[in-house]
């Protein structure tokens, strides 16, 4: 593509574009047609909305990250409006909104129409509330040190498990692997994770059990296991019993019946991520066959 002369926007959708491409905007004889905002009033007919990923340039939109062009049409059957955005995989999770209103600060309130792309880095970053599974490294006193893939380890009290109290104490051992939500996510402060919710319920969260498969995946897949009736999860559960535990932070347990269930669930889990509908259905199909 072209970054001075620009191609339009609609014929790039689904392609990969590369930070410095141009893409033009259709013309519309409203007023509001080809302003981008993100405003928290109510949004006018043929309003578009710019995710991160994207700029706003005097020749349209200008690319400022690697990645798939999405778009989405708007609500109300507007034919101007609808939201562009770039798509990326990644393994960091740090997510960053660019506004592109016409004027002030962004909206303090998230709103479902926000959109945002996650930047590729090589390190994760925490988020609170993320559920992420860890790896114990080290005991401090009364907190454990996990890592969890960032740049410095996250603490966990031995008393942010379930029932535990300073005469029942959490049987946690170095090497063991917490399934477990990030409490505190700062920059300026170090992560602190707990294995237990609000109510104070384990909710299933804590420690995972000694046997099982544990391997690193992109967000993108994690994102799509995640998904409602997720098919791949769905197929899977018809071709073997198995146990999976998915962390945002890329990481994925696995534990069937036999080592060879569990190599073959985690080659297929990696192999998904790169496969179209049907041939995810004929590797099912080949493997329920033998």
């Amino acid at each position: 593509m072209a970054a001075g002369r620009g191609v339009a926007a609609e014929a790039c959708v689904g392609q990969v574009v590369l930070p410095g491409d141009v893409l033009l905007l259709p013309a519309h004889p409203d007023e509001d047609g080809e302003r981008l905002r993100l405003g928290a009033g109510a949004a006018p007919r043929g309003r578009l909305l710019c995710g991160p990923g994207l700029r706003r340039c005097a020749a349209g939109l200008l690319v400022t990250k690697c990645g798939l062009l999405r778009h989405r049409q708007a609500g109300g059957g507007a034919a101007a409006g609808g939201a562009y955005w770039v798509d990326s995989q990644q393994k960091r999770v740090g997510a960053r909104r660019d506004y592109v209103g016409g004027g002030g600060e962004p909206p303090s309130c998230p709103r479902l129409t926000d959109l945002f792309v996650h930047e590729p880095r090589l390190q994760y970053v925490p988020v609170k509330g993320d559920h992420v599974i860890g790896i114990v490294t080290a005991k401090a006193g009364d907190v454990f040190k996990l890592d969890v893939g960032g740049s410095e380890q996250a603490s966990l009290s031995y008393l942010a498990f379930e029932g535990a109290t300073k005469r029942n104490r959490p049987n946690v051992q170095v090497g063991d692997l917490i399934y477990g939500q990030f409490l505190v996510a700062n920059k300026d402060m170090e992560p602190e994770m707990v294995c237990i919710d609000s109510s104070g319920r384990s909710s299933g969260m804590g420690i995972i059990g000694q046997d099982g498969f544990l391997f690193k995946v992109s967000l993108g897949l994690i994102r799509k296991l995640l998904a409602p009736k997720c098919e791949i999860i769905q197929e899977l559960s018809q071709l073997y019993p198995f146990e999976l535990v998915l962390g945002m932070n890329g990481r994925i347990w696995v534990k069937a019946k036999t080592v060879q269930q569990t190599l073959i669930i985690v080659n297929i889990l990696e192999a998904c991520e790169y496969m179209t509908a049907e041939q995810r259905k004929q590797a099912f199909a080949k493997l329920s066959g033998n």
